[in-house]
């Protein structure tokens, strides 16, 4: 144990003795750890951002839309068309699905179109436009759709109310606004309520009546960024939504089960009876909440990963940097070597006495790394960087832990060699050298 603490001690005599070199030896440790814990914590952030986002969609939720997908270009006037599936489902798709005979797990159906994204693929339909209202103007994602889309997606209205079944019987110019679209155009949410806005959707010109405003629902913040009316009454003035045989299309489906553990069970009938309404053809997709959120989370582990190893090159480069130095340090400190070996030494003390070196280093590299790095990701923490997409960062012990393991390992790894070669040295010949 007194040798250890030797050792020790001349390991920190070293150090302080070349403050330069031990700075420059420990840089590429610090770069290395600190690159690994914040861009960790940009792939955690970003898969708890995709778990917040599906989870928020409601509870016991299943998502039916069209199975393929085609592009279609914006049109003018301020407002925009974005990722266009193809429309093979329709109303009397949904009609369907209420039949409680024959699916009594199912608790309510909701048909919409536009919308911020559910699926994990992001290529919903994105209907973008110009909202104008009070003076102000802003931009508004279109969610046409019916009186069950506020009790499915879990919304809470923080002022005025929900639009109804008799909005979508009489196709009404009733609107309800998302709470930054709100907040953009009016002074309060309760102030929006009574109001008229105007929309500008390509060739479409509507004014619309502001009957309630949703509470912020947070998150990506495209749910705050939606204003929503009757599926009726954005049909009548888009020719695209009309199937040729008279049913209204629709871009999703959305059902709630009452009993979670019946979800896989409801996604099977559902599909099924489906089938039969499309004539023996699947040109649709079901999945549950699980199922995308299964999807969403394996991409984001890949990206962590993959994050992680990229920035572990800068570890192992480190790790070469150290190996480069203390080679370098073995022949400034041969006489010295062979000095110790003169005195008593043996070839195990001069191998520790690298090592402890190596792995100080390393150490205290790891130690300075972690804090870059968590500091690094606490400013990165809600930054856009001009992307226009809000990074999203999470520093979990377990990226701690392993950043901070495999810098030891690197330093173990890239000091034993020149800690070996100290050792071999032959006393008699260290001693010749100058």
């Amino acid at each position: 144990m007194m040798i250890f603490f030797d050792t020790l001690r001349m390991a920190i005599f070293e150090f302080t003795s070349n403050k330069l070199r031990t700075g420059l030896t420990m840089l590429g440790i610090v770069i290395g750890v600190g690159a690994v814990i914040a861009l960790m914590a940009a792939g955690q952030g970003a898969q708890a951002g995709v778990t917040s986002k599906v989870r928020g969609l409601g509870s016991n939720l299943i998502f039916i839309q069209p199975a393929t997908t085609s592009s279609s270009g914006g049109g003018g006037g301020g407002g925009g068309l974005r990722n266009l599936r193809s429309l093979t489902l329709t109303t009397a798709d949904a009609a369907t699905l209420r039949d409680k005979t024959q699916f009594p797990a199912i608790s309510s159906v909701v048909s919409q179109f536009g919308g911020s994204d559910t699926s994990a693929d992001t290529t919903q339909t994105t209907l973008q436009t110009q909202v104008i209202g009070n003076g102000n103007n802003t931009t508004a994602i279109i969610t046409a759709t019916e009186p069950d889309f506020a009790v499915v997606r879990g919304y809470v209205l923080s002022s005025g109310a929900f639009i109804t079944q008799d909005d979508l019987d009489r196709k009404s110019n009733n609107v309800v606004l998302g709470a930054k679209v709100a907040s953009d155009l009016f002074s309060t949410p309760a102030a929006a309520v009574g109001q008229d806005v105007r929309i500008n959707f390509g060739p479409i010109n509507l004014t619309l009546t502001v009957i309630g405003v949703m509470a912020p629902r947070g998150g990506n913040g495209a749910d705050d960024t939606q204003m929503i009316m009757p599926l009726t009454t954005f049909a009548t003035r888009v020719p695209f939504i009309r199937s040729t045989n008279g049913k209204q299309n629709v871009q999703e489906i959305t059902v709630k089960v009452a009993d979670a553990s019946k979800l896989n069970q409801a996604k099977l009938a559902i599909t099924n009876a489906l089938i039969t309404n499309h004539n023996g053809t699947q040109d649709f997709a079901v999945s549950t909440q699980n199922d995308l959120l299964a999807t969403a989370n394996q991409v984001s582990r890949t990206l962590t990963i993959l994050l992680g190893a990229i920035a572990g090159i800068s570890l192992v480069v480190g790790g070469i940097g150290i190996m480069n130095i203390m080679l370098v340090s073995v022949i400034e400190r041969t006489r010295e070597i062979g000095i110790r070996k003169a005195v008593g030494a043996n070839s195990r003390m001069i191998l520790m006495q690298f090592v402890v070196e190596a792995v100080i280093v390393t150490v205290a590299g790891g130690a300075v790394g972690v804090m870059v790095g968590v500091a690094a990701a606490k400013l990165a923490n809600g930054q856009d960087f001009g992307t226009g997409s809000v990074v999203n960062t999470q520093v979990t012990a377990t990226s701690i832990i392993v950043a901070s393991s495999v810098s030891v390992l690197i330093g173990l790894f890239f000091g034993i060699y020149p800690a070996y070669q100290a050792s071999r040295l032959d006393p008699i010949e260290a001693l010749r050298k100058d």
